[in-house]
């Protein structure tokens, strides 16, 4: 197989592909003989009609199915044969096949180049989390306020499903101090990834930006839905929507490429958890300042 990778701009690449020989013509005996047993001309009982009349009542039909055959597999192979990250379906075109020979091009996007050395030991400031008491109590004041409820104590607790009110105070500190330790832990996250982003200068390929951004538009339709707008005023609004979420669209598939990137340097297996395990070792290999 002969493939030759043409450079378009950091993120595109036109492949020439050609094959020639066995594979091909394996290929055309293959589904010729699928074909012929299901062929149906006149005079001829199927699985019994000569090749030459084969060919000229379903010859468009065998070459269709050897492209539908064989292209996807030889382009896979091309692929992973040169390495290439494609973010995205090919574009084929300039299909030439006969029985002994298929050559096509096909252009791609593909993940762009990089070289980020320094995510190890990114410098993170971190308070350690504390829940006071004017926090607790204004906590619970608030939820008495709610139940238009003047007096706190263990009967306004046992309303709330707990034996006293020492529990509900108890509950009430954990539950202040889970969402403080998640809010840090996540506000850590995005400076790790700012950083990368800051330290990271590269192109976006266009079709995983549209991607991300069709999603985030999908998602803000859809909760402009549940607020009670009709589909004609979500409709209306889509255009602004697009508009206003490309910067969070390109913050995502950058904050993936980048992460891609270090999830192969550090041979982090390629599966659903991939960027969770990824954000886990560069928080393990951070720089803390624990400030308390």
């Amino acid at each position: 197989m002969k493939i030759e990778v043409k450079k378009i701009d950091p993120t595109k690449r036109e492949l020439y592909i050609e094959l020639e020989g066995e594979i091909v013509r394996n290929k055309f005996e293959d589904v010729t003989k699928r074909i012929s047993k299901e062929a149906k001309v006149a005079g001829f009982r199927p699985g019994y009609v000569p090749l030459d009349i084969l060919e000229k009542h379903y010859g468009d039909k065998i070459k269709q199915e050897v492209l539908e055959e064989l292209i996807p597999t030889i382009y896979n192979q091309a692929i992973e044969k040169e390495k290439l990250e494609v973010v995205d379906l090919p574009q084929i075109y300039e299909v030439k096949l006969d029985k002994y020979s298929l050559s096509f091009k096909a252009k791609v996007e593909v993940l762009p180049d990089l070289s980020i050395s320094n995510y190890r030991k990114i410098k993170i400031n971190y308070k350690k989390v504390d829940v006071s008491e004017e926090e607790v109590s204004g906590y619970i004041k608030s939820l008495a306020e709610k139940r238009k409820i003047q007096k706190i104590d263990d009967f306004f607790a046992r309303s709330l499903g707990y034996p006293d009110f020492l529990s509900l105070k108890e509950s009430v500190k954990m539950q202040l101090f889970i969402q403080k330790e998640t809010d840090s832990q996540r506000k850590v996250e995005q400076d790790i990834l700012d950083h990368l982003l800051k330290e990271s200068k590269f192109n976006v390929p266009q079709a995983l930006l549209e991607r991300k951004l069709a999603d985030l538009v999908k998602q803000a339709k859809w909760e402009l839905l549940l607020k009670g707008l009709s589909k004609e005023e979500i409709e209306a609004k889509e255009k602004e929507l697009t508009e206003d979420l490309k910067p969070q669209a390109e913050r995502q598939a950058k904050i993936q490429i980048i992460l891609t990137y270090i999830a192969k340097q550090q041979n982090i297996p390629e599966d659903e958890n991939v960027f969770l395990r990824t954000m886990e070792f560069l928080l393990k290999e951070a720089d803390w300042n624990i400030i308390s």
